[in-house]
């Protein structure tokens, strides 16, 4: 077999490697290398010398090491697993010190990184003929597994570490802070920073804090990641929609901006930051909330989705914005179009993870994160905690903290009453009217009405009309202008009554609705948990009425019962007919999570509307 890598590559490899510990080291001169950049700099002089080794063995220079030696010393360079096996006793010594590093101001209050998880890229070394160098491949430390990593060395060094616990904060009674995160159902994993009980905690300037001017107190996904995110660590944010993560994420990413800025690594003509949305919705909501914060710190924003025409946007990227807020379909054309440059990304967010995946965008995130630096700080929101939302985590993210509000596994918010009514297909028309007199009457609190298809959407809007309610409907058979439209007469309150299709099950981020009634129940109890989610948000109570006709739903009774019994909410026993065993998902994305899982075939989902070209 032949060597893996050629003299002349290994030399040119070992060059890169020095170049950047050169870089490292300035920084570290500074006083400014966080835990995260002490680890890479220990790693890439680890990978130096074993570069050199393999360099001398395979030109065969007097004095280098031998073929074997070179290969051990490759394997002591390369980044461990993180779970290694029973038994490897210099793997456990190595993890015991990782754990015990820390550095740079912000992270002396952060755990040190574990050891890091092996990639895809690198799960096993490869061996040459007997004799022969082995160079161990993979990223280096600090690096992500997807990105590029040419970018990470040609540029100025990253300043990531933007954080330094106040006193009043580092020095919270432990105590205290496991009675804060218990009343809050917060799990923190991987970093010791305390969460903060004020925005001026964070030690962002007025000007930055700008959007926060109506919130009394961070919420608990602010109050935890703001520290983190600022610190310049990787982030995983398991939490509902709607519990203020895009301030979470928002904030620290305008501190970033005039950090690169300050010290070269952001020319001010590209975006510094990056944050994909799985919908148009989410990202005209979330570029909407940041364009307000940016504004105050001279920075602007642009917002990248399918459906209108690509004139404007590319209009918007040419005249430099510092955060592009994208779908993902739309931002890889305009790359292809060379209309946006993503080498100056340094700051990443994926937000509603899990969404993403459903819906297809797998590939186009990889693609677009390719493209940016591989030592970018990268932060990950998801409703949900599924397997292939790991994978992709352990992909994009080093060494991340995992911040959980509430459960990681599938459960509806508990501020939410809900109400299951097992109703006949042909009821449902008049009893919607009925229902509407209950949940509306005042005509002017704003109810969500979901429906399964498009056609349906339609016949249900004229059904109300003509029953003298006053409804819109936002479905993907109309145009991106007037589901914005009426969206915005939603919102307003000018036309309190929206009936959707799952387009806006997710994402869409209207303050003080007041219930949500589900005409159709969906095709996956997943899209149930976030239909209701729409009501109960921030703080406030909410309802939601649900409609199960028995002969078109009975195969999701089970979930649903689980759902409604963890919520601690009335089960009917029209339900519980229907019986409780939870069948098996075919959905690749979420899994068997639920128990007493049998092998019944079982509906796979199907999607009715397009959310990006």
């Amino acid at each position: 077999m032949a060597n893996p890598l050629a003299p002349a590559a290994v030399q040119e490899e070992h060059k890169a490697v020095r170049k950047q510990i050169k870089k490292l080291k300035k920084v570290e001169s500074t006083g400014q290398l966080d835990a995260a950049g002490s680890a890479e700099l220990k790693a890439l002089k680890k990978k130096a010398k074993a570069l050199k080794a393999a360099s001398e063995a395979g030109t065969g220079s007097g004095g280098g090491a031998s073929g074997s030696d070179a290969e051990a010393t490759a394997e002591q360079a390369a980044p461990e697993p993180a779970a290694a096996p029973s038994g490897g006793k210099k793997g456990g010594k190595k993890e015991r010190k990782r754990k015990g590093d820390v550095g740079g101001e912000a992270a002396a209050a952060a755990q040190a990184p574990p050891p890091a998880q092996e990639q895809p890229a690198a799960k096993k070394a490869k061996k040459g003929a007997k004799g022969k160098a082995v160079v161990a491949e993979g990223p280096p430390e600090g690096m992500a597994a997807v990105g590029d990593r040419g970018l990470a060395t040609a540029r100025p060094p990253l300043v990531k570490a933007l954080y330094s616990e106040s006193p009043e904060v580092a020095n919270m009674p432990a105590a205290d802070v496991a009675a804060w995160r218990k009343e809050r159902q917060t799990v923190v994993q991987g970093c010791r920073l305390n969460p903060i009980t004020s925005f001026a905690q964070s030690g962002l300037s007025a000007a930055e804090l700008h959007a926060t001017r109506t919130f009394q107190h961070p919420s608990p996904i602010q109050s935890q990641c703001l520290p983190i995110a600022l610190s310049g660590r990787d982030l995983i944010g398991i939490a509902a929609t709607g519990s203020g993560k895009t301030l979470a994420f928002g904030l620290p990413a305008l501190r970033h901006i005039r950090a690169q800025r300050e010290c070269g690594a952001a020319s001010g003509k590209k975006p510094s930051v990056l944050i994909i949305a799985p919908t148009r919705e989410l990202a005209i909501q979330i570029n909407a909330v940041l364009d307000e914060a940016g504004t105050q710190c001279g920075i602007s924003t642009v917002c990248v989705y399918g459906g209108v025409p690509k004139r404007d946007q590319v209009m918007a990227l040419r005249k430099g914005a510092a955060i592009v807020v994208a779908t993902p379909g739309r931002l890889e054309d305009l790359m292809n179009d060379h209309a946006c440059k993503l080498d100056e990304v340094s700051y990443l967010v994926l937000d509603e993870a899990d969404r993403m995946l459903d819906l297809g965008f797998e590939p186009h995130i990889r693609a677009i994160a390719g493209q940016t630096r591989a030592d970018r700080q990268t932060l990950m929101f998801s409703a949900t905690w599924p397997t292939i939302v790991r994978k992709l985590a352990a992909d994009f993210l080093c060494h991340p903290v995992k911040v959980t509000i509430g459960s990681a596994d599938l459960a509806a918010s508990h501020s939410v009453t809900q109400v299951v009514e097992v109703i006949e297909d042909r009821a449902r028309d008049e009893r919607l009217h009925q229902l509407l007199q209950q949940y509306h009457k005042t005509r002017s609190n704003r109810v969500i009405i979901f429906v399964l298809y498009k056609k349906e959407a339609v016949r249900v809007e004229q059904y109300l009309s003509r029953k003298g309610w006053k409804a819109v409907a936002i479905h993907g058979d109309i145009g991106q202008g007037q589901r914005s439209a009426a969206v915005e007469q939603f919102k307003s309150g000018k036309v309190p009554l929206l009936v959707a299709t799952d387009v806006a099950a997710r994402g869409l981020d209207i303050p003080d609705v007041e219930a949500v009634l589900n005409y159709a129940f969906p095709l996956t109890t997943e899209d149930y948990v976030h239909r209701i989610g729409r009501t109960g948000r921030a703080g406030k109570t909410g309802h939601a009425h649900t409609f199960f006709v028995g002969n078109n739903d009975k195969p999701r009774a089970g979930e649903l019962i689980n759902v409604l019994r963890e919520a601690k909410q009335t089960v009917p026993e029209e339900l519980l007919k229907f019986g409780t065993t939870v069948k098996k998902k075919e959905s690749k994305l979420y899994g068997a999570h639920f128990k007493d899982v049998d092998h019944s075939q079982k509906a796979t989902k199907m999607t009715f509307d397009s959310d990006d070209e």
